[in-house]
């Protein structure tokens, strides 16, 4: 069971995009267990259907539903559903996003010789692999806030909750596209807190820096286990010398979602990083 650090959620509608995965399979289930009805979108039904099930199998209020975050039918039709299923949508967290290898570089630096040499520099980015990218992280956060912070106008302690990365603050090498969506996404989220700011709707985010995932793994890890030379630079970069477990996001998210504790607090990109974005190298 998750701490919930004194934040009650009780008679909340908590919809959680993008629940199928790791962290945010996660948040569900913590903002189950703080009192939340919660609803499960995902792309993958299978993956959403698990983390709902583990949920009321541990005597809290979850339902799954198949939702693609870049179509605005499919995201209407979800929210009619949760709406006559749970109820109104009280918080909403943008979890849905990721990269794709046709977005990314295959090395650090360019050198001269890469255009004529068997390897994937910024001159060869696949268009559609830079578009899906921008896509999903940053209208696949839009469009969400456009359907369910309707239900928000004028009702007391709502929030949108967004997850950045702190590839938004200093961009990592080999990955362009989901370095700038990133930075989008918390650019965006200063936006929508001022544009909501006398509705009623705070809107934050959560800039995570080093977790494993299954987004990343294939990155930091060989398939024998072992790191990565990326890996490597990464704890050697973070003071704390070792990535985040996925738990120690919940503090930030409740936190954030505690009208009592953060009810004065929006617009803010919060990172939850072990140091890396406060060290210089030195």
């Amino acid at each position: 069971m998750a701490l919930t650090f004194g934040t009650d959620l009780s008679g909340k509608v908590a919809v959680v995009t993008g629940a199928g995965g790791i962290l945010c399979g996660m948040f569900a289930q913590t903002l189950a267990e703080a009192g939340a009805k919660v609803a499960v979108l995902d792309l993958n039904e299978e993956a959403a259907q698990k983390v709902a099930s583990s949920i009321t199998e541990a005597g809290h209020t979850a339902v799954a539903y198949k939702a693609n975050v870049l179509l605005r039918e499919s995201l209407e039709e979800v929210h009619a559903r949760i709406f006559s299923e749970l109820g109104p949508c009280s918080i909403l967290i943008n979890g849905a996003g990721g990269n794709s290898p046709k977005a990314n570089t295959d090395k650090e630096y360019f050198e001269m010789g890469d255009i004529e040499a068997e390897t994937k520099s910024f001159f060869d980015l696949d268009q559609s692999g830079v578009e899906f990218v921008f896509n999903l992280n940053f209208l696949g956060t839009l469009l969400p806030c456009q359907i369910f912070a309707k239900d928000m106008i004028g009702r007391e302690g709502c929030s949108i909750l967004n997850i950045s990365s702190m590839n938004a603050f200093t961009p990592l090498t080999k990955i362009p596209a989901y370095s700038g969506a990133k930075a989008a996404i918390s650019n965006f989220t200063q936006w929508l807190a001022v544009h909501f700011s006398k509705a009623g709707i705070r809107v934050n985010a959560i800039a995570p820096g080093f977790f494993v995932t299954k987004q990343n793994e294939k990155l930091l890890f060989h398939e024998d286990g072992s790191p990565t030379p990326r890996t490597n630079k990464i704890l050697a970069a973070t003071p704390m010398e070792r990535f985040g477990e996925a738990h120690e996001l919940n503090g930030a998210l409740l936190f954030l979602l505690n009208n009592q504790a953060a009810g004065f607090i929006t617009g803010v990109v919060l990172p939850v990083d072990g140091g890396f974005s406060a060290y210089s190298g030195v």
